[in-house]
């Protein structure tokens, strides 16, 4: 992979991550299209590095307050009994026990079935009928969704839900942001609280993989073929800054408009990648 190959991919990460759209099935499909094949799924989770820290950035002053009431919910401040300590009654200081407790079904999964995603899950086949049943799913969940709850009525049950949605992007085509805003209307969140919790919910799994993927690329031999540390790195970098403008314009948008644009585009995109691939242009399995 080359310095403009790496930019256009970084590109295409950060544009897509905080859509609804999947941006490991885009990687998957524009990698092949410009010739360097699929980059790879330790590629995609360390890229996302990238608009993680975005993430971070953008979200700074929200991640500053639940980490203060969080640790003194954890000190006692708040009463000592084990339900103040589990941020009864401090909002934010219960967020961080929701984000941990969504984080499991992620990390569990993506332990279990780590050869999978890696290899037979990336077949374009798959990416074509995930893109689509879940752009149905997500123009049903926003046509059905009541849209009136807020973030302060979540509660273990829902942050679950939220976790077991965002541990089916281990799929391509299905999307994080999708899955778990899509989960987050069917159980009645406004589209701006449903957002803004798929990005927070993303931190730990993300950050937590693409540091996993990183150090295994740093301890094995190069793989013939595969992206090398240079062009992962400016892809990196690129999806930081496109992702960060992404997150701005995204949320905006969603506390205006449906997801009905999203959804179309994951139905022609389903339709393209099929023609595609009855064509011969791109492979199921690169």
């Amino acid at each position: 992979m080359n310095a403009w190959e790496a930019v256009l991919l970084g590109l295409v990460q950060g544009l897509t991550e905080f859509l609804p759209v999947s941006s490991s099935a885009h990687l998957r499909i524009v990698g092949e299209l410009i010739g360097s094949s699929d980059p790879g799924a330790a590629f995609t989770a360390i890229t996302q590095i990238g608009t993680e820290t975005a993430v971070l950035l953008y979200f700074r002053r929200d991640i500053a307050t639940i980490c203060r009431a969080w640790w003194r919910a954890v000190r006692g401040e708040n009463g000592t009994d084990w339900r103040a300590r589990m941020g009864k009654g401090d909002h934010h200081a219960a967020m961080a026990w929701f984000i941990a407790l969504g984080s499991i079904p992620i990390v569990v999964l993506g332990l279990l079935f780590q050869d999978a995603i890696e290899a037979s899950l990336r077949n374009l086949y798959i990416t074509a009928f995930m893109l689509a049943a879940f752009a149905l799913l997500l123009g049903l969940a926003d046509r059905v969704g009541a849209k009136k709850r807020t973030l302060d009525e979540l509660t273990p049950r829902q942050a679950v839900g939220f976790g077991l949605a965002q541990a089916l992007a281990l799929v391509p085509g299905v999307s994080r942001s999708g899955g778990t805003i899509t989960a987050g209307l069917l159980m009645g969140f406004t589209r701006e609280a449903a957002a803004r919790y798929s990005f927070l919910l993303a931190i730990p799994a993300v950050l937590g993989s693409g540091f996993y993927q990183l150090a295994k690329s740093v301890a094995a031999d190069p793989v013939p073929g595969s992206p090398g540390f240079g062009a992962t790195l400016i892809a990196t970098l690129v999806a930081f800054v496109v992702g960060y403008l992404v997150i701005i314009a995204f949320l905006k948008i969603v506390s205006t408009f449906s997801y009905t644009p999203f959804v179309i585009y994951r139905l022609v995109l389903a339709g393209v990648v099929v023609l595609l691939l009855t064509f011969g242009v791109l492979q199921p399995l690169a």
